[in-house]
């Protein structure tokens, strides 16, 4: 079926395919059944939570839960949405989306558009169908600096922790200006000890306990990984998402579209997401979880991120180039393990 959506869509502007797919699944939930694959139960339990296969859809194409019930129905053992902020903003001005067909690659600078926090909040209070396991991804304000970022994360993560099962801490995207400057380990020590000791309070009110999980970028020196590796085991932050896109250009160098600002994704992204998680995971064990994003287009994509480290993937560009039969062929390529 996604085989003949797939050349109208590609006739699109990027970002109008984008808006299209999610308003069809937004509208029609229904519509997702037609394209849904048969994804193989491959079960992980993992933080408390019970994942029935470890094939999630990662953070950005949903950013606001509309097409939550739709994306239900794929088949992912996990869905992650965001990046939400406090406040509506628009983003970066467009074109801000752009796609490399030859290379099975986006280059985005979107700017965390969003339609806010509590606009979510209360679309996740209607909801009816939600996935099995649900990721809120939530960032800053743009106009918020690196200094009062803890204030945004904060009201984010005590505005929807009813409706989160695990929180993702963004602090990698390349598109809102000095983020990243939120990954160095001492940056990272101060917000991640200011969040972990907001969900205690909020733990004793609403009596759960999502994960609090960092997502990081692969643009990081093997410096940088082991000082971010001891603030991890340091501080027990339960999980990090790796990667986000890069802003390397790796083997587009001669493309028309490279020296467009923003971060790549795609299959360019595959070996430096790959890099990065065998790293990490070399440097802090069997523990905390880790997910692997970035750069997954086929199950030998998959095969090789669980045998790098990974306890559960995402897919995102993968599925715009693949569409949902992606995610069965990723979940059949993951190790099945003996539930206790």
């Amino acid at each position: 079926m996604y085989s003949l959506l797939r050349p109208f869509l590609f006739a699109l502007p990027p970002e109008a395919a984008h808006a299209a797919a999610l308003g069809a699944l937004s509208f029609s939930p229904r519509l997702a059944s037609l394209l849904a694959p048969r994804v193989a139960a491959r079960p992980r339990r993992r933080l408390g939570l019970l994942f029935p296969n470890p094939v999630g859809l990662a953070a950005g194409w949903d950013k606001d839960g509309k097409a939550l019930e739709g994306l239900s129905a794929f088949g992912f053992g996990f869905v992650e949405i965001g990046t939400v902020t406090p406040r509506p903003q628009p983003g970066n001005p467009r074109p801000r989306l752009f796609r490399l067909l030859e290379h099975e690659a986006l280059i985005n600078r979107m700017g965390f558009n969003n339609e806010g926090m509590e606009a979510l909040a209360q679309r996740l209070e209607r909801l009816r169908r939600r996935p099995p396991v649900l990721g809120i991804n939530i960032g800053r304000n743009k106009d918020t600096p690196n200094e009062e970022a803890d204030r945004d994360y904060r009201a984010c993560l005590e505005r929807l922790f009813p409706y989160a099962d695990y929180f993702t801490i963004n602090v990698s995207s390349p598109n809102t200006p000095g983020l990243r400057g939120l990954q160095s380990a001492s940056a990272l020590r101060t917000l991640a000890s200011a969040l972990l000791d907001a969900r205690e309070r909020l733990e004793t009110r609403h009596g759960r306990r999502p994960p609090l999980l960092f997502k990081l970028a692969p643009d990081l020196a093997s410096q940088e990984l082991d000082a971010l590796a001891a603030a991890v085991r340091e501080l027990g932050i339960e999980g990090l998402v790796l990667t986000n896109t890069t802003l390397a250009r790796p083997g587009l160098e001669r493309h028309p579209l490279a020296r467009e600002p923003g971060g790549l994704s795609g299959r360019p992204l595959r070996p430096l997401a790959e890099t990065i998680l065998r790293e990490m995971r070399e440097r802090l064990g069997p523990e905390p979880l880790l997910i692997g994003v970035g750069g997954i287009l086929s199950a030998e994509d998959a095969e090789r991120r669980f045998a790098a480290g990974a306890d559960l993937i995402q897919l995102y560009t993968g599925l715009i180039f693949r569409g949902p039969s992606l995610i069965a062929e990723c979940a059949r390529a993951a190790p099945a393990e003996t539930m206790p």
